[in-house]
This record gives structure tokens, sequence and C-alpha cells, in this order.
């Protein structure tokens, strides 16, 4: 589903990313985890042709998408940011702005008739004429991450998904995630701080040092020696009712 290979990226000929290279399947969610300031933000906007990269090839589907036009890769691609903007739309339209790739001369009763379904999948159709700029952090991220969905893409990126929300909310999304990720056999990436969140959650994982991939693998590279190289904090990783958690020591 998606091939990063060589993958570089520079600020200000500061090197920020370093031969980043990694494959993902459909199905999969894949989390990048590492401390702040380690590209891991950059990595997905570099994805996504947010930023361009000094080199390096993303393969979606067999097709390079730093040689698409923009709306080529909006179709094949959902973004959602860390902190979205709000302003006075209807949370319908907000969603519906997520067809615009797709939509020509006009909206067609198909465009309406998606944006309809993933509210209904999602439980949003109470909040369907309530205004964005009215809601809670946790509304408008599901507002966000169902913006991304009607854009019926291959793979979604998203950017701290859980910040700034409560527990019921962070479990809410990552669940909806989940669900839809497997349902409908696409892929995401995500990245996030909470290490436990992502372990519950997600099937593989990127650990980034440096502005390098450090190891990339299942959970069987969240071990006690990666997760302190790459945070400097050590810890025990151990089983809670079956789950696997880090815990500092």
């Amino acid at each position: 589903m998606l091939k990063v290979r060589d993958l570089k990226f520079d600020y200000r000929k500061r090197e920020v990313l370093k031969e980043i290279e990694f494959d993902m399947r459909p199905g999969e969610i894949l989390t990048i985890l590492g401390p702040n300031g380690v590209g891991k933000t950059t990595l997905l906007r570099c994805i996504n042709t947010i930023l361009s990269p000094k080199s390096g090839t993303i393969m979606v589907q067999g097709e390079d998408v730093l040689t698409l036009p923009k709306i080529e890769v909006a179709k094949r691609m959902g973004y959602v940011p860390q902190h979205t903007q709000t302003s006075r739309l209807t949370a319908f339209d907000a969603i519906l702005l997520g067809r615009k790739p797709h939509i020509g001369w006009g909206i067609r009763d198909h465009d309406l008739h998606i944006v309809k379904k993933v509210m209904l999948d999602m439980d949003l159709e109470e909040l369907a004429m309530r205004y964005i700029d009215e809601m809670s952090g946790g509304e408008i991220q599901k507002i966000s991450l169902a913006r991304a969905l009607v854009q019926e893409p291959k793979i979604l990126l998203l950017d701290e998904p859980t910040s700034n929300l409560d527990l019921k909310n962070q479990l809410s999304i990552l669940r909806t995630l989940r669900d839809v990720v497997k349902k409908d056999h696409i892929s995401a990436v995500l990245t996030m701080h909470d290490i436990n969140l992502a372990l519950r959650y997600s099937d593989r994982f990127i650990l980034i040092k440096d502005g390098e991939v450090f190891s990339h693998g299942g959970h069987e590279i969240i071990t006690p020696d990666n997760i302190g190289e790459i945070y400097g904090v050590p810890v025990a990783v151990e089983s809670v009712r079956g789950q696997q958690m880090v815990v500092p020591i």
C-alpha cells in the first residue's frame, strides 16, 4: 500500500530526516514514535507532499505521489493535522469539504451519500447541523477524521490525533480509526506521544532517533532497551490484563 524509500528532508540546510525507509500493508495502523523535535510531523507532511523532500520516493499502490498533482494526492491520502482551525461551518458542510478532490462542476448525489454514510458510521448525525466553532475538542477531532474519510483515501495520515482529548475521546477516536482501517482495508500512519495508547491500537511502529529510523517492526520492537535509547528514560515493559504497557522506572 505504501512504500517509502531514501526519504531526506532539510530545514534551512539542517538535516531533519535521513534516509527514511519503511513499508505498509493494507489494513495496518503504523505509529511513529519518538521525542519532540525528531521529525515525526515533518515525515507525515513529506508523505502527504505538504513539504517537498530533498530526495526519495513515496509510492502508493505503485505510484510515486511526489510526481502527482496535489488533487491526485488528495484522492489517495487523507491528512488530519494536530490542530484544526474552527470556522462558522456546520459539521455536515465541514465534512463535505473533504469531497473537494472528487467534485467537478458541482456536488452530486453520490458525494452527499458518502458524507451521510461516514457520519452514520461515526455516529455523528446529531452534530450535522451544529457549527464546529461551538463544538468540543473531541467533537472537532471526529469531524476532522470524517472529513478525511470522505476523501475515500487509501492512506490516512494523522498527526497526534488524541492530543488535548480526555480518555473517553482518545479511546473513541482510536477505536473508530481501527475499525475503519480494518473494514475498508486501508492503511493509517499516526504520530503519537502516548506509547501505551499506541501499543493498544497499532499493528506496527517506527522508532525515530536523530532523524533516522532507529527500529521498525511490530510489538516486538517495543523493548526496555529500545524505548530507553529513544527517550532517554529507563522503563520496564510489562503485561497488564494481557495488554503490553511501558512503565517508567
